[in-house]
């Protein structure tokens, strides 16, 4: 292993989480190789489960298990659909591990103040349907009921290029660094909104018309949305509905604020993520890229869009 056992517990633990959603992205690619996906439905047929999403969160949950014991780990899949084995188990070691450098402030955090939201499959709805770069795995880690770091893969990242390496994992440390990527500005002189693919409505739809959009991207995946964000290609995230959870905002936003956007409800308040909060974001989401003017947008937000979101 490159890195030290006497690095800060967040460095070791963004750095095996690079590693370990890599591993959970070829899981996946390999589960689409093999044409079978176990697809079942959950609380809608909007709603699905695969057995890639299943399998990646085995993979996630029993690796970070055994090298962090002590800390919290909550999954989108829950347990009884994906108990761990230890045939499961990936050991982030075997690879070559990327650097990641602490801040100062979060360098003393013992494993009992951690809580990490995994996503194993984000936009599984989407994977079923062939749109692979909308799918992303996330680990988002959480202390003190904030987002401080995240790891974001893109297993299909390039699959459109024939013969490129598919593949790429993005990490950030709130106050520290972003890796994986170059952060790219949004084009100047238009507004370009991205948002939901599937759940949209009339309140969806009356908060985008709302900050006038040039443009509206509307793709699966709250991780492929933020990326969007850090790829200079979209300026604002607009998601009036209570339809993602914490599990689906907690990397990206880590990894967003790192790069100096802001992620906040529609209501402009933070999204807490310690242990016991609601998985389920009901008030909404509004992300920004970095340079955007985030106050401007919430105060567009009309007030019964606002009022519609109740926590």
């Amino acid at each position: 292993m490159s890195l030290a056992q006497g690095a800060p517990l967040l460095s070791r633990l963004v750095s095996s989480s690079v590693a370990i959603a890599s591993q959970a992205g070829h899981v996946i690619r390999e589960i689409m190789k093999k044409g079978d996906l176990g697809i079942v439905e959950k609380e809608s047929v909007r709603d699905l489960q695969t057995e890639a999403d299943r399998a990646a969160q085995r993979c996630i949950i029993s690796s970070l298990n055994k090298c962090f014991p002590k800390i919290t780990i909550i999954g989108e899949e829950g347990e009884d659909e994906t108990k761990v084995t230890s045939g499961s188990i990936f050991d982030p070691s075997t690879m070559s591990l990327v650097d990641v450098t602490c801040p100062a402030h979060l360098s003393s955090m013992a494993e009992e103040e951690v809580v990490v939201w995994v996503d194993p499959l984000d936009g599984t709805a989407e994977y079923t349907q062939g749109l692979l770069d909308h799918v992303t795995v996330l680990i988002g880690i959480a202390s003190g009921g904030k987002a401080i770091g995240g790891v974001i893969h893109q297993p299909y990242y390039n699959y459109q290029n024939p013969g490129s390496e598919l593949g790429r994992t993005v990490w950030g440390i709130v106050g520290g660094e972003v890796g994986g990527m170059k952060i790219l500005p949004p084009p100047e002189g238009k507004l370009i909104v991205t948002t939901t693919r599937s759940h949209s409505s009339s309140t969806v739809n009356d908060a985008i018309s709302a900050v006038s959009p040039d443009e509206v991207l509307r793709v699966g995946g709250a991780g492929h949305k933020v990326m969007l964000l850090l790829e200079g290609k979209a300026h604002l995230y607009v998601f009036a509905s209570p339809g993602c959870k914490k599990w689906d905002t907690c990397a990206p936003q880590a990894i967003l604020e790192a790069a100096g956007g802001i992620l906040t409800d529609i209501q402009g308040n933070a999204i807490p993520y310690d242990a016991s909060a609601p998985h389920r974001n009901s008030t909404g989401v509004l992300a920004s890229a970095a340079g955007q003017k985030h106050e401007v947008y919430l105060e567009q937000i009309p007030q019964h869009v606002k009022d519609n979101l109740k926590a």
